[in-house]
């Protein structure tokens, strides 16, 4: 065989691996974008069901309950969370039709009663969980079901939120940070595009807000990035917190127990702080934050609710709290410096996001796809503060950082690693 018939043969094989993933892309994207597009409906309609009828809240308790049989029911007591999501692209760890089913279920319960918690890292669990089914029932070999799990995560995350680059690039940069799974570029930008734009067609879109920008001068990028540090700092409490309260409420065996337990925690302090924004995702206080300065501590009580709500055994996700945190806590602080409260919240939401993730691309595309490119060079200079001094903590524990925060050395470092 000739070079030139083994350049065209390799040719072939490129053009027709594009061409499958362009036809998977877009097909799992109308799929989960008619899912996601469920998912946000019904979590939607839970939420504004409890704003009408506020006595909801008092079966926070009982839902944990229902929510701990329901797995069983499902066979599903040991959930991994999105932990599981990241074993599934890197070790491709099985994950089904009932997974899916029971963080939806649970998620849109958890909702309907208070917890505090998102929908965008239940959308990354759907959204895998679908793709993994997928790729087991094609029978695609272990390289091709991971791609298939990253593109279904994308197009659920597109589906829910509405930022389609930041889903595709999100999923792709979360697995392993230093590294990028370039192979699925194409099927993940291609189901996350044609997952919004379904989501779309029935409504659903990001955040509309807008960022009162300053003049760019040296002293407007200092103050930024110290909203960066500062939100580094918040991105190791919260996640310290996270784990020790996980630990703490595990100390209770019986998972129905202990979800009830928090679910009574949540409604005492609920009452002792007289006010409904703190349950649920928060949305409606994320956008205020624009405009408006909150309570001074509405970030430290909303880390507060969140903890204990998905400790306990609460579902949903850790995302849409977070982004309540940085821009409540970026709203409260930048005036204190001389910025407008909707500059500290926009770099407060997306620097706290990056701290949390260790995803600086993702959360650099996510500010661009919210507040537009204008203020890119703040956003990118806060989240790349966020990301150094956050360390090596994040959400997931499972999540491996590749190549130190400080040298160019290879570490492969687990979260969860206590070393």
């Amino acid at each position: 065989m000739s070079i030139n018939d083994i350049k065209n043969s390799d040719l072939i094989k490129e053009l027709k691996s594009f061409l499958k993933w362009i036809v998977i892309g877009s097909v799992m994207g109308i799929i989960i974008g008619l899912v996601g597009t469920l998912f946000h409906f019904c979590s939607g309609f839970a939420e504004t069901f409890r704003d009408s009828h506020t006595w909801t809240l008092f079966f926070l308790p009982i839902a944990g309950v229902v929510i701990a049989y329901f797995y069983d029911l499902m066979h599903y007591s040991h959930d991994k969370g999105t932990n599981l999501v990241l074993l599934a692209v890197r070790d491709n760890k099985v994950m089904g039709i009932h997974h899916a089913v029971c963080i939806f279920v649970a998620t849109v319960i958890t909702h309907l009663c208070g917890g505090s918690s998102g929908r965008e890292g239940a959308s990354l669990q759907i959204g895998a969980a679908l793709g993994s089914f997928t790729g087991r029932k094609l029978k695609f070999d272990d390289d091709d079901k991971r791609m298939m799990t990253m593109c279904s995560m994308s197009a659920m995350f597109a589906a829910v939120f509405g930022t389609p680059i930041t889903a595709a690039i999100f999923s792709m940069e979360v697995i392993s940070v230093g590294i990028f799974y370039y192979s699925a570029i194409v099927p993940c930008v291609a189901s996350a595009l044609t997952a919004s734009y379904i989501s779309s067609l029935f409504g659903i879109s990001h955040i509309d807000v807008s960022v009162n920008l300053p003049g760019m001068n040296p002293v407007v990028y200092l103050k930024t990035a110290l909203i960066g540090a500062l939100c580094a700092v918040i991105s190791i409490i919260f996640c310290m917190a996270m784990g020790g309260a996980g630990k703490l409420f595990k100390k209770i065996k019986n998972h129905a127990l202990r979800a009830a337990t928090g679910g009574v925690i949540v409604v005492l302090l609920t009452l002792i702080v007289q006010t409904r924004d703190y349950n649920g995702t928060g949305g409606a206080m994320i956008v205020s934050a624009f405009s408006e300065k909150p309570f001074v501590l509405a970030f430290a009580v909303k880390i507060i609710f969140t903890v204990i709500t998905l400790a306990s055994g609460f579902k949903g996700g850790e995302i849409f709290p977070v982004f309540f945190i940085g821009s409540s806590f970026g709203s409260v602080f930048a005036p204190l410096i001389g910025l407008d409260c909707s500059v500290g919240a926009a770099v407060g939401m997306v620097s706290l996001f990056c701290g949390v993730t260790n995803c600086p691309v993702a959360s650099i595309l996510l500010a661009t796809e919210l507040f537009g490119s204008d203020g890119i060079g703040i956003y990118v200079l806060a989240c790349a503060v966020s990301y150094m001094l956050s360390g090596y903590r994040g959400l997931y524990s499972e999540q491996k950082i590749l190549y130190s925060k400080i040298k160019t050395r290879y570490i492969n470092k687990r979260i969860g690693d206590k070393k």
